[in-house]
């Protein structure tokens, strides 16, 4: 099942990305906070030099010279000797103390952050634009077999960036659905290192979230990466404290929420209703969010900040939409789409792309014998996972016993077996 390609060479918007900034003036963040960015790479280091200081940073070299001068003038480091044309320095007797200090405050040493204004006028450029029809939208979600009715109903969704709920049945592929969607963006985004709120860092790029693209823009500045559109995906883990910023204690750096994190992008819930967060108490935090694509987060002196909401938020649940969020709410998530249990013909082309796929071979008419055999089983509704998960045990059954893979009918039944449940005062062996 071959995923589609995505090119990333593509930008949402290059003439709204940031460029380097030459003077400590145009760097949006308070003068204080570079010089104490450099003195805790001192303190960390032992010593630098320019070119460390530009690798580590992320700041222009105009900006260092300009500190280093000043530092020199007041005796915050002493030089040591030229590494080519770079200068080879050290702290002071009284710059370590001055950044003992400073690091005792904080002891974020990594790239500068950028302004929270700045953060708020590229994720507004970047807000996805996308061109969809039916062929295209077919073709992102090629390795999945889904009606037309299930595309037509994604598509104006995905075009206008709403968020949106997926409902139906357990095993019809919401959650498959939910992580396509981002197949349908063909560009990269910028995303920084960090954010200044207040004086403080708000660290933001997170490896595991953000896919880093090819870049040749030197002009970019370095403080931000150039990034595949990210996404998130949640599920019974989430719990109110991931929605809000998280003090590290030991190096006075706020961490990012998830919603931040994935702005310009897509963030899933999946099992929406099974979280450690009520859904009243999700759907509460985030009705302002939805409704006017802002987010308020709150510093630990209580300071609250506004940051953009720019994502489309998916819910993906096997539970009634009515049960779970009020009316109000419902409103703010335009689109709902209902997965619907599988008829005979989409199951057969589901169990058929299996077996292609994974290349094993099987006895004729097994599609419909595994459908009678999960209907005697109890199954009320045929569903789009029977077909692999019958794959699966039929596979560790076969390497248990040290035999090739085949659908038989016998491996069906005992992979039936193996699947589904039998009442306790069942008499059957």
């Amino acid at each position: 099942m071959n995923v589609a390609e995505r090119p990333v060479e593509q930008s949402a918007d290059r003439e709204a990305r940031p460029i380097v900034p030459d003077r400590i003036e145009d760097l949006g963040i308070p003068r204080a906070m570079v010089a104490d960015l450099i003195l805790r790479y001192l303190w960390l280091h032992g010593s630098g030099t320019l070119a460390a200081l530009h690798e580590t940073l992320k700041l222009s070299f105009p900006i260092l010279e300009t500190m280093f001068h000043q530092f020199r003038q007041q005796h915050v480091i002493e030089v040591k000797g030229m590494l080519g044309n770079d200068y080879a320095f050290t702290l002071t007797e009284a710059g370590r103390a001055l950044a003992t200090a400073r690091n005792e405050v904080c002891q974020y040493a990594g790239p500068a952050p950028v302004s929270i204004q700045e953060y708020h006028r590229v994720v507004k450029a970047q807000t996805a634009h996308v061109q969809l029809s039916r062929e295209s939208l077919r073709h992102a979600f090629q390795d999945l077999v889904l009606p037309d009715r299930v595309l037509d109903q994604l598509g104006p969704s995905l075009i206008g960036h709403q968020s949106l709920f997926l409902y139906g049945g357990t095993g019809n592929g919401k959650t498959s659905i939910a992580e396509r969607i981002l197949r349908i963006y063909r560009d990269t985004v910028v995303v920084p290192y960090a954010v200044e709120v207040d004086g403080h860092i708000v660290a933001l790029f997170d490896p595991v979230v953000h896919r880093t693209a090819p870049c040749d823009d030197e002009l970019l500045d370095p403080r931000w990466v150039v990034c595949e559109r990210p996404c998130i995906t949640v599920g019974g883990e989430l719990s109110s404290a991931m929605l809000e910023l998280r003090l590290d204690e030991a190096t006075r750096v706020f961490i990012a929420p998830c919603q931040m994190k994935a702005n310009n992008g897509i963030m899933i819930i999946d099992d929406f209703g099974r979280q450690m967060i009520s859904p009243r108490d999700l759907l509460n935090r985030w009705v302002v969010p939805l409704d006017r694509r802002v987010d308020y987060l709150t510093l630990a002196s209580g300071m609250k900040f506004k940051v953009p909401f720019e994502l489309m938020v998916v819910f993906s649940t096997n539970l009634n939409p009515s049960d779970l969020a009020d009316e109000a709410f419902l409103r703010r998530i335009q689109t709902k789409v209902l997965i619907e249990n599988v008829d005979p013909e989409v199951f057969d082309e589901i169990f058929r792309r299996v077996m292609q796929f994974y290349q094993v071979p099987g006895e004729p008419g097994v599609a419909e014998y595994l459908r009678g055999r999960c209907a005697a089983a109890g199954a009320k509704y045929l569903r789009a996972c029977y077909p692999m998960d019958a794959y699966r045990l039929i596979k560790a059954i076969s390497e248990y016993e040290g035999r090739p893979v085949r659908f038989t009918r016998a491996n069906i039944d005992r992979a039936v077996a193996l699947y589904f449940t039998k009442p306790e005062n069942s008499k059957e062996s």
